[in-house]
């Protein structure tokens, strides 16, 4: 999917939002444990009741790995029924993943290639090798950890190094690396402070930005500093959708609460 693609899709939509699909199996309501793939058929009702609300899906991988081979599988038949359903929605595996060279061009294979996901999220920090092999793909982005909203992105993220936050060298050094054009960055949204400084450095480029709702993010205050001409965000909300209801109204709730971030952004996309 193109960017453009993307963009037209907000606009069509009056939504970027993006709903994560965290699917954990003691949280999700019991009477799908009756069902042979109750992961697949968790996230099938929520796609049905969500997809003309929100203009992205981001299975957090971690949470299918747990279940071994039979969480791959769920994995696998969210995303293709995502793509055969909704081509239209920008897919997204939440990975982290980076790797020396030979490592991160297996796992741009399986992500871009065997899973056929829109995109994947990247850590920088093995720097510039680690990246590249996953920006050699046309049409498919790599959003690198850039702000992340956990207690400890200060760490090392805003720390100071030679007079610049790690943070702010790590975006522009990017912008150097070759298809740099493909990538996209995560910016918290408990971050908010900086993200006029980030949209200085990356005027243009997408930020997907986690931590609205449960976490505590603002969405006006996100989308009065990072929002650009072609808007450029999509928020992300998990928990604060998919579990709003633990009964068998839990893809209707979900629906309810999505609709209720999309009618925001509607208003602020007016």
């Amino acid at each position: 999917m193109t960017t453009k693609q993307l963009t037209n899709q907000i606009h069509k939509k009056k939504s970027f939002l993006c709903i994560g699909l965290d699917v954990d199996l003691d949280k999700i309501p019991q009477h799908l444990l009756q069902e042979e793939d109750p992961i697949f058929e968790f996230n099938k009702a929520i796609i049905d009741a969500t997809h003309q609300l929100c203009v992205a899906y981001k299975p957090n991988i971690a949470f299918y790995e747990a279940y071994g081979l039979k969480g791959w599988k769920a994995l696998e038949k969210t995303i293709q029924y995502i793509n055969k359903n909704h081509p239209e929605i920008f897919t997204i595996a939440d990975a982290k993943r980076g790797d020396i060279g030979n490592t991160s061009s297996r796992y741009a294979k399986v992500f871009f290639e065997d899973l056929a996901f829109d995109s994947i999220t990247v850590s920088p920090y093995m720097g510039k090798d680690s990246v590249e092999p996953f920006l050699t793909f046309e049409n498919k982005h790599t959003i690198l950890l850039a702000l992340t909203s956990n207690e400890g992105a200060s760490d090392f993220q805003i720390k100071t190094v030679e007079g610049k936050e790690l943070y702010k060298q790590v975006i522009e050094t990017s912008l150097t690396w070759e298809n740099s054009e493909r990538l996209m960055y995560v910016v918290g949204a408990t971050k908010t402070e900086y993200l006029a400084e980030i949209r200085q450095i990356i005027p243009d480029s997408f930020l997907l930005v986690p931590g609205v709702g449960t976490q505590g993010g603002n969405l006006q205050e996100v989308c009065k500093y990072g929002m650009n001409d072609n808007v450029g965000l999509i928020i992300n909300s998990s928990r604060g959708i998919i579990y709003a209801s633990h009964g068998l109204d839990f893809a209707q709730s979900a629906a309810k609460k999505a609709k209720e971030l999309q009618q925001q952004m509607a208003k602020i996309l007016n």
